[in-house]
């Protein structure tokens, strides 16, 4: 297949157009062009390139996954969307504009909106999704400095289900250092754990079916929750990092939402209402070695004939710093969302 082209064999920013060839499905891409080192969490299958900086990618989501794993309306988790545009932002980054293996990838921010969550319920086989991505250049600086925004607008079978985009920079390792405050190599650092709080919730409350994938425990105050990873998680941890990345903070993110939306488990929240849009904008860092609070800003509820949903805005700090925030949409799935969530992001066209 075209797409596992050796990267020697093209220059950086050279690709190519194969008009008429349809997405292939039939195996994933090398997993070291998604950052991924499990071959399992590879979920991009292809690309084809549709004119200057625009794309069509195909991905294959699995019927199920240990960590993003259906609901109990056997719809799909809309992380696997977000995990989908951050491969194929990378992908495209080495498979098309030939930027270095070598060179770091930082993400500042991330936004995505289910606009029918009828579509991702999980069937009898795996789901092909597609992606149509436009990349626009941001903060632009070859052969050091690669800054980037990918928009996408995704569908399956004929349905268009929704958007997103993520905004990153792939830095060389004397940039990378420079912007990590660091003189020596970035490598990953010692895992020292923090203050241990309180164990963390079962994984019922917070949307998740086994122990080991609950990243949340009780705060010092009943406004305030944890963050507590494990450092050898299989998927969320799937090489090593010096850093918290951004997948991680907004599993956190969605699993406090989950928390609050079907209120701690009570039986007074709703199954019927899932995560249908976020918007995360990383401010730093998140270090490995010290202790991560998230806390709620704003929650709203609003109710219209249709249905009831929930706004919540929530916040990742480390001491007194905010390395986070995120902005998240919980709604009826029978709901058809068709209005922006967030007025002012950009549209995959834009």
């Amino acid at each position: 297949m075209r797409h596992q082209q050796p990267l020697h064999e093209a220059a950086v920013g050279e690709g190519w157009q194969e008009p008429g060839r349809e997405l292939a499905f039939e195996q994933t891409v090398l997993r070291h062009l998604v950052h991924r080192a499990a071959v399992a969490e590879v979920f991009v299958t292809d690309a084809v390139v549709l004119g200057e900086g625009h794309f069509l990618v195909g991905s294959q989501w699995p019927r199920d996954h240990a960590l993003y794993h259906p609901d109990a309306q056997r719809r799909s988790d809309s992380l696997l969307f977000a995990e989908t545009i951050r491969q194929s932002l990378v992908y495209l980054a080495h498979w098309h504009y030939r930027i270095p293996l070598t060179h770091r990838f930082v993400g500042y921010d991330l936004d995505f909106e289910i606009t029918d969550p009828g579509a991702l319920w999980v069937g009898g086989r795996p789901m092909p999704v597609k992606l149509e991505a436009w990349w626009h250049w941001i903060d632009h600086k070859p052969p050091r400095r690669y800054g980037a925004r990918l928009d996408v607008r995704f569908s399956v079978g004929e349905r268009i289900c929704g958007r997103g985009g993520l905004r990153v920079v792939a830095l060389d390792e004397r940039g990378y250092r420079i912007l990590r405050g660091r003189g020596g190599p970035a490598g990953p650092l010692p895992a020292v754990p923090p203050a241990a709080p309180p164990g963390r919730l079962a994984p019922g409350l917070v949307g998740r079916l086994r122990a080991k994938d609950s990243v949340l425990a009780p705060g010092t105050t009943p406004d305030e929750w944890q963050l507590r990873v494990d450092l050898n998680h299989a998927i969320l941890f799937d090489h090593p990092t010096d850093h918290l990345p951004m997948m991680v903070l907004l599993e956190g993110f969605r699993q406090l939402g989950h928390l609050l939306v079907h209120d701690a488990g009570t039986g007074r929240g709703t199954a019927a209402h899932t995560l249908v849009s976020a918007f995360i904008d990383c401010h730093a860092f998140g270090e490995l070695d010290l202790a991560t609070r998230l806390v709620v800003r704003e929650d709203t509820v609003t109710s219209s004939a249709a249905a009831a949903e929930r706004r919540l805005c929530m916040e990742a700090l480390q001491g007194d710093t905010a390395i986070a925030t995120c902005r998240s949409v919980w709604a009826s799935a029978h709901r058809a969302v068709t209005e922006e969530r967030f007025p002012g992001l950009p549209l995959p066209c834009a």
